[in-house]
Order: C-alpha cells, then structure tokens, then sequence
C-alpha cells in the first residue's frame, strides 16, 4: 500500500492525471472517497493507495477544488468501460467542523 499525502495547494490537474493513470490499471477496481481519505483497491478489495488530504473542508476554494478533482476522477472512470467504480462520500457533516 502506498500513502500519498497532499495538501491544500494541490493542482487539479496534475492530481487528475495521477489518480487516472492509477484507476486505469487493469489490476484497480474501486476508488472510495470518503471525506479526506480516498482509498483505490485491487480486485481482492486489497488497498493499493491510500490519498489523504490534509486539507481544511471549511475552505470554499479547497472544496471547490476538491469537487472538481472528483468531478473529474469519476468522468475518467464511467470512461473506461470496465468494472472500474467508485463510491463518493467526499463532503460529509462529519468532515465539517
């Protein structure tokens, strides 16, 4: 398993094109997003990589941020037309203060 953490400053880009490139492989089968923590697992639902966000959920322009990063993430994967999916929980009374 491989932790990435990212902070507030992220590109959504560039953080796009990582977490696609990762959802593309054919051994990647569901990507959680559950508030902070998105986690990818394997086929055996074993965890790959785990991204957490060390971000302030209260930040209008983090969350902004955050949504199209999703946006985004969940577009690539509807694309790849295999068994790839995804559960989103990303914003969550929870993870508000």
């Amino acid at each position: 398993m491989r932790e990435i953490i990212i902070d507030s400053d992220f590109s959504v880009d560039d953080l796009t094109a990582e977490i696609s490139k990762i959802m593309s492989k054919w051994s990647i089968q569901f990507l959680d997003i559950n508030g902070p923590n998105w986690i990818i697992f394997d086929y055996d639902m074993y965890i790959k990589y785990v991204f957490i966000f060390n971000v302030d959920f209260n930040d209008l322009e983090t969350r902004i941020k955050l949504e199209d990063l999703k946006l985004n993430v969940i577009h690539h994967i509807e694309g790849l037309k295999d068994e790839t999916t995804y559960r989103d929980n990303l914003v969550s009374a929870v993870f508000l203060d």
